[in-house]
């Protein structure tokens, strides 16, 4: 009997000491790790603060972001109304020139040298060229003096009419056919020294050559044209050479030299 009556007094116990055990474990638990309260506190607190700054910041992002494509729409017009390296200065390069020798150079020299002799006789001819002592003969209305003029390769065949003046080559007028006043001058010298500039028009057809010769084949072709007119015009045209056929041609080029005449420098060995 006793021993049945201690039993229950030693569960009675068991059951007293447990729930106090349980209260004793998670108060043991918390006074055993004090530092890691502490540390859990303020890395809650510093969530927190991350948390609360995150949330601060989110609004002026979400501003920035609303605030860039408004700044960024002009920056689009302006690229495409503004071609892009217009304010940019050309800069011109010159492609380099073989470097020409000295027998080139002097002979370009020389060329042009005697064009600049040639515009000045013919500007002297003009200045010194006394005006027709006579009048223009009088031509019928439908009248027309035919000649051919040539000069090296180019043949121009020349007609006089009745007119006021009126140059017209190659159904072109004399200034577009003949931009240069050399050319131009060249044309119009046996008319000046007759004294039927402005009375006559001058149709004309040339062909072959260049300009040059074909300047001088209209000159020719005009001045035989004119003695058709008025025979007595013939001496004074003849002695300024304006009737005189031109046989000044290029010499052609023979085998075995570089031109005409210039032949490759001789070497010995």
């Amino acid at each position: 009997m006793d021993d049945e009556q201690k039993q229950p007094e030693n569960d009675e116990t068991t059951e007293e000491q447990a729930p106090q055990a349980a209260e004793e474990q998670p108060s043991e638990e918390v006074s055993e790790d004090p530092v890691a309260e502490e540390v859990t506190a303020p890395e809650a607190d510093q969530g927190v603060v991350e948390e609360t700054e995150d949330a601060a910041a989110a609004p002026e992002a979400a501003e920035e972001r609303v605030e860039e494509p408004e700044a960024e729409e002009p920056k689009s017009e302006k690229k495409k109304d503004v071609i892009p390296g217009a304010d940019l200065e050309p800069i011109l390069v010159e492609p380099d020139k073989p470097e020409l020798s000295a027998e080139e150079k002097a002979r370009l020299e020389a060329e042009e040298e005697e064009k600049a002799r040639r515009e000045a006789e013919l500007a002297a001819a003009e200045e010194t060229d006394p005006a027709a002592s006579r009048a223009p003969a009088k031509m019928e209305k439908g009248a027309r003096f035919l000649a051919t003029g040539k000069r090296k390769s180019s043949i121009a065949r020349v007609t006089l009419l009745p007119g006021d003046g009126k140059i017209e080559i190659n159904k072109r007028s004399l200034e577009e056919f003949f931009p240069r006043p050399l050319h131009q001058t060249m044309v119009k010298q046996p008319l000046t020294v007759s004294g039927y500039e402005g009375n006559v028009d001058v149709r004309v057809r040339v062909h072959g050559g260049g300009i040059s010769g074909q300047a001088g084949a209209v000159r020719h072709g005009v001045a035989r044209a004119l003695t058709e007119i008025d025979s007595e015009l013939r001496g004074d045209l003849k002695r300024r050479g304006f009737l005189t056929r031109d046989a000044r041609v290029k010499e052609r080029r023979k085998a075995g030299l570089k031109k005409a005449r210039k032949r490759p420098q001789f070497s010995k060995r």
